[in-house]
């Protein structure tokens, strides 16, 4: 029964993330994400719940550069998880969550897709693009700012192949679990908004990697 509820939250989470093919700009301009060998980025969503860190996977590269790249931007400064399942995820990243309008919550964006880089298992705390159904969007294709936390302690395998994977969480995720039981109303939408910013860091790997080291998601 469990597995079952867990599979209508991602039905819902399917037909929430709109889906375009033409590109559009939306915040500062002229941002330059630097990713090599020497340096990376450290990933916090500042929430009034406290902070959440994550780091970005090497190996889905077009999801990593995107989403730094909005973190810079401050797309993502004011928005809401406007989505949230205890059990199983919290969502977030449309910027239509920063209107008045609760029921356009999920269907925002920017005005492009990102292509799949679909390689890493739905393990708790992992960091993912929210999307459009296979009918609408065979290719399987992210969202180009919607994205999702795994909460669910044992993670969520039935969702592995299917989505991609693009990060993890290394500290917060007890902040990540205290939303994820907030009092929800339609849609699982929060009845009082919980908002973000997002702040991706630059640093040498060298330090990230020591900071990795020195947390853990089993808070």
């Amino acid at each position: 029964m469990k597995h079952f509820l867990l599979a209508i939250g991602l039905i819902s989470l399917l037909f929430s993330c709109k889906s375009s093919g033409a590109s559009s700009s939306n915040g500062k301009e002229g941002v330059n994400v630097e990713i090599n060998e020497k340096y990376d980025y450290l990933i916090t969503f500042h929430t009034g719940y406290g902070d959440i860190q994550a780091v970005l996977f090497d190996d889905t590269p077009e999801h990593k550069k995107n989403f730094i790249k909005l973190a810079m931007e401050g797309y993502y400064d004011s928005t809401t998880f406007h989505r949230v399942i205890d059990g199983f995820m919290i969502q977030g990243g449309d910027p239509n969550s920063k209107d008045d309008d609760p029921n356009n919550d999920g269907r925002g964006g920017p005005e492009y897709t990102i292509p799949a880089e679909i390689q890493h298992k739905h393990v708790y705390g992992a960091l993912a693009g929210a999307r459009m159904p296979d009918f609408i969007n065979p290719k399987r294709e992210s969202s180009g700012s919607q994205f999702y936390i795994v909460e669910n302690k044992e993670g969520t395998p039935f969702l592995d192949g299917a989505y991609t994977v693009f990060g993890q969480v290394i500290s917060g995720m007890k902040v990540v679990e205290a939303i994820a039981e907030a009092e929800t109303g339609a849609n699982d939408r929060p009845s009082e908004n919980i908002y973000m910013t997002v702040t991706a860091e630059k640093m040498k790997r060298k330090k990230l990697e020591k900071l990795k080291a020195s947390l853990t998601t089993q808070e």
